[in-house]
């Protein structure tokens, strides 16, 4: 893990001569974005079953994210999305959805050319 850009806050001298580091949210929200990598359906898939495994093996669901490097929201996202998928349908399922955002996007477009028509046509320009 990469050194976080930190400051430093003195603490009171008459307390405690101690210096307090201190990390801005921007500053961890950077880092943790840089080193974020989108995790593919068929890893998410093989990282359920994991946890599966794990949990009926009698480990806490705090154990199991651990082992797993995800935390607990991302475990039940994940489930809630992907729970009983096999990984062909999860990798179908994420190109469906960058076909449907492209469509969207599409769709927005021509809304917008038809829009600027209407109006050139009304003379509202």
């Amino acid at each position: 893990m990469k050194h976080l850009a930190r400051k430093e806050l003195p603490c009171s001298p008459k307390l405690d001569p101690v210096v307090l580091r201190v990390s801005t949210a921007q500053e961890l929200g950077k880092e943790a974005h840089d080193e974020a990598e989108e995790t593919r359906p068929e890893q998410i898939i093989r990282k359920l079953r994991d946890a599966d495994r794990m949990l009926s093996e009698g480990q806490t669901i705090g154990e199991v994210c651990r082992q797993l490097e995800v935390v607990e929201a991302t475990l039940h996202r994940w489930r809630n999305q992907y729970g009983g998928m096999k990984a062909n349908d999860a990798k179908q399922l994420k190109e469906l959805e960058i076909e449907n955002g492209r469509l969207k996007k599409l769709v927005a477009e021509q809304a917008l050319d038809k829009q600027i028509l209407e109006e050139t046509l009304k003379g509202e320009w």
